[in-house]
């Protein structure tokens, strides 16, 4: 089975900032636990670019109110829109995998008929730094052990 939750979503349309300065922002919003945050360019009135500044955080009062307060803090924002939402999600769990190459932590996901397993990238990267291959034969090298970690089922990787 899988779950339903709640979540909020900040908006905002910021045209007077740099690519660096929205980045360093949003490092900073996921670092005081945004759930999630995206860019996305857009036009504006007048043909002006801009960017469109989107924040997922927990439908919780003190989560919004300092999501709310970083956002002002750190750009250029005058207003924001807020959007309180249901999703469906995936259950999920976490795992440290003992492979050939090392560890590998492991986000698993089910629910809805679908069974899903993700290694994390830092730990691909490492195998891979370390074999000198891509992320991509470094994937191939320990997904059977994820597999049989797992053991419930055929996986999809992502």
């Amino acid at each position: 089975m899988s779950d339903k939750d709640r979540i909020c979503e900040f908006e905002c349309n910021i045209d007077d900032m740099t690519g660096e300065e929205l980045a360093y922002a949003a490092e900073i919003l996921m670092r005081e636990g945004a759930r999630d945050v995206t860019l996305r360019p857009m036009g504006m009135k007048k043909g002006r670019p801009a960017t469109l500044l989107t924040v997922m955080v927990a439908d919780d009062d003190d989560e919004k109110e300092k999501m709310l307060t970083l956002l002002f803090k750190y750009t250029t924002t005058l207003g924001v829109r807020e959007i309180i939402s249901e999703r469906y999600i995936l259950e999920r769990e976490e795992k440290t995998i003992e492979t050939p190459y090392g560890k590998v932590r492991c986000k698993i996901a089910k629910g809805y008929g679908a069974r899903k397993a993700k290694i994390e990238y830092d730990d691909l990267a490492k195998i891979a730094d370390a074999r000198r291959i891509s992320i991509a034969a470094a994937r191939e090298l320990v997904q059977p052990y994820v597999s049989k970690y797992v053991n419930g089922g055929e996986l999809h990787y992502t």
